[in-house]
């Protein structure tokens, strides 16, 4: 079975994965996203490392059970065939009603079905008052492939 667009990756199907990627991160649905990745995938997300995905699934459960109103964007950043660096940004609140905006880089490596099979991300984390947020919800279709602002 395969999970197009497989590799090797050109710039729009590059584009594809990452909109992809971007869309199942935002339905928060740990099983839906955790089937993306390779049985045994390893991932590295800031200092905690997981092989597979029973752990990816149960990390991505906490992680959604304490970031609340989670909403991602990602942007492609470069590409081999069979490689992918994104950045990213996502915001959400804690259960004390603090909202972060959290800025990251991630870089992923794909087999030939198209199933990722290693994940490092880098995440920083910054506190912002609620009317600094930007990101509401999934991205509307008449901003796929708007760049990310720095700030």
């Amino acid at each position: 079975m395969t999970r197009p667009p497989v590799p090797p990756f050109t710039i729009e199907t590059a584009r594809q994965k990452v909109q992809a990627a971007e869309d199942a991160w935002n339905t928060c649905d740990p099983h839906r996203v955790a089937q993306a990745y390779t049985p045994d995938s390893l991932w590295r997300n800031r200092a905690e490392f997981l092989t597979g995905r029973d752990e990816i699934e149960a990390f991505l459960r906490r992680k959604w059970e304490r970031e609340l109103d989670y909403a991602l964007r990602k942007e492609l950043w470069a590409f081999t065939d069979d490689h992918i660096a994104v950045r990213f940004q996502y915001e959400s609140r804690d259960r004390d009603g603090q909202w972060w905006r959290s800025y990251g880089n991630e870089q992923w490596e794909f087999d030939a079905e198209g199933y990722m099979r290693r994940r490092e991300a880098s995440i920083n984390d910054l506190a912002i008052d609620e009317g600094e947020r930007r990101i509401f919800g999934p991205r509307p279709e008449s901003e796929r492939g708007a760049p990310i602002p720095l700030r």
